[in-house]
């Protein structure tokens, strides 16, 4: 006996949906130290440490400098 992936209704509509999809359940860890955080958050401060070098490239001053000027 062959196993079917579809049912037959009343009317002789076809129903495609009648097989419950498997259910998938992620636990991996999505708070604290976990590896996606720390890669996110060192790119974040490269990006930071870069634009304050172009800051300071571009101003002439650094950030200090250039707060204290406003």
């Amino acid at each position: 006996m062959t196993a079917r992936s579809y049912v037959v209704e009343e009317g002789n509509r076809l129903n495609n949906y009648a097989i419950e999809p498997k259910i998938y359940v992620d636990e991996t860890q999505k708070f604290g130290f976990t590896e996606y955080a720390e890669k996110l958050n060192g790119r974040l401060a490269m990006i930071g440490f870069v634009s304050l070098i172009a800051l300071e490239v571009l101003t002439g001053h650094g950030l200090i400098g250039w707060l204290s000027s406003l």
